[in-house]
């Protein structure tokens, strides 16, 4: 007989996936990026191509998006510059990650469109989910799974540190 799966509760993703259903959602990346209160909004970091900012509904803490600033819908309608600063912002999400959490791996990926996923399929972004041995998954969940609780405001706080150091060692090269 196979054991059932430890059920995940996860309160806060009921309200993401309420507002999604039979709604026209506006491209909240496009809001945060034009809004002038980055912590407000959870953005960590702004490029000339490209931000990063916290996902409001995360699988684990940490769990950021990269975005493009433009708005596009696919790889291909990426330019040159902003395919180089989204995956250069996932290599270095990655080193403010393992400052502020130390992570035992990542998962970084994208939903392309609805049916892989995108609860915002309009406006493409890359995830970065720093993971525990033991944690939460994107995947289905199986047994043995631990959540690891935090507010959004102090992991924010966390990472912003973090860039910090990052923007000085970068400034000062």
């Amino acid at each position: 007989m196979t054991p059932k799966p430890d059920r995940l509760w996860a309160p806060w993703r009921y309200e993401y996936i309420k507002s999604t259903v039979g709604a026209d959602i506006e491209c909240f990346l496009c809001e945060a990026l034009s809004a002038n209160d980055d912590e407000d909004r959870l953005i960590l970091y702004r490029s000339t191509h490209a931000f990063v900012i916290l996902n409001k509904y995360p699988y684990s803490n940490g769990h950021l998006l990269i975005v493009p600033n433009r708005h596009v819908n696919t790889l291909t309608e990426l330019d040159e510059n902003e395919n180089n600063a989204l995956f250069e912002l996932a290599r270095v999400t990655t080193q403010w990650l393992d400052h502020s959490y130390n992570p035992q791996g990542y998962n970084i990926g994208i939903n392309l469109g609805k049916a892989a996923g995108a609860g915002l399929p309009g406006h493409l972004h890359v995830h970065v989910v720093p993971r525990w041995e033991g944690d939460t998954n994107s995947m289905p969940v199986l047994a043995g799974v631990k959540v690891i609780s935090e507010s959004l405001t102090v992991t924010y706080s966390k990472l912003r540190e973090s860039v910090n150091l990052w923007e000085n060692t970068v400034e000062s090269k």
